[in-house]
């Protein structure tokens, strides 16, 4: 298992040359570029801005993992949803020629007063709709577990059976409601199946160990991207964050 770095947060103020002398500098692999930060990676920018951004990565030791969008899929109104559909397409389109894995999307709650099952079923087919688009790209949708209500893994896996698209998957998002009398384990394992990556909050306040654990029971050979709040220090602080990282491994 291999560690990157969400900008969101940490270096949401970077630039790509900025993210790329940093994390080479500190060993991190790989990186998700989260959408409406400082590098400006968006869809719209030009072919020149796209050469240039994936020749950059290409000539260093960090790869461009994925896109980081808010596209999300949950709202009751037909239009908004086909809004966000196309708006993950155009992530797709990016990642495609930047030479990314994944786009991440997210379900961002439940809508009062519509039937759970039918905000479930709108979800997965929109993401249904993005996983057929990404197909077409060579470029796969990482769902994040998200959202007051959808976080709950019961509820995610439900969205992903509603899915049912091959070239979908979850982002397993590390979040306080995983955990069930100091374990993981019962929820990881409704997941476990869709897991395609990985984001990882402050390391002792999460069962991490166990994670580590769980993922290596299923053969997880990708990435884990830290997500965490800002730090005055930001290179002290990724540089101890790995430190610890690579010993609970070792654990």
């Amino acid at each position: 298992m291999r560690l990157g770095l969400v900008t969101y947060n940490v270096a949401k103020d970077w630039s790509v040359d900025q993210i790329i002398g940093t994390l080479g500098k500190l060993g991190y692999e790989a990186v998700e570029l989260r959408s409406t930060h400082a590098h400006g990676v968006e869809p719209g920018i030009s072919a020149e801005k796209i050469r240039e951004v994936r020749d950059k990565f290409a000539q260093s030791r960090v790869r461009l993992l994925s896109l980081g969008s808010a596209c999300e899929f949950h709202s009751p109104d037909e239009a908004v949803r086909a809004k966000n559909v196309k708006d993950a397409a155009g992530f797709l389109e990016l990642a495609h020629d930047l030479g990314c894995w994944g786009v991440k999307v997210r379900p961002n709650g439940l809508p009062e007063g519509v039937p759970e099952e039918t905000t479930i079923r709108r979800i997965g087919k929109a993401l249904a709709e993005c996983g057929d688009i990404g197909q077409r790209y060579g470029v796969e949708v990482w769902v994040e577990v998200h959202g007051k209500a959808t976080q709950e893994p019961a509820r995610m896996r439900a969205i992903m059976e509603a899915c049912g698209h091959p070239n979908v998957g979850v982002c397993w998002n590390s979040n306080p409601t995983d955990i069930v009398n100091g374990s993981i384990r019962k929820n990881f394992d409704l997941l476990k199946d869709y897991i395609r990556n990985v984001h990882m909050r402050e390391l002792m306040d999460y069962p991490s160990r166990e994670l580590f654990t769980l993922l290596r029971s299923i053969g997880y050979d990708r990435y884990l991207l830290v997500e965490t709040p800002t730090s005055p220090e930001p290179e002290r602080y990724l540089a101890y964050y790995r430190a610890l990282f690579l010993e609970m491994q070792r654990s």
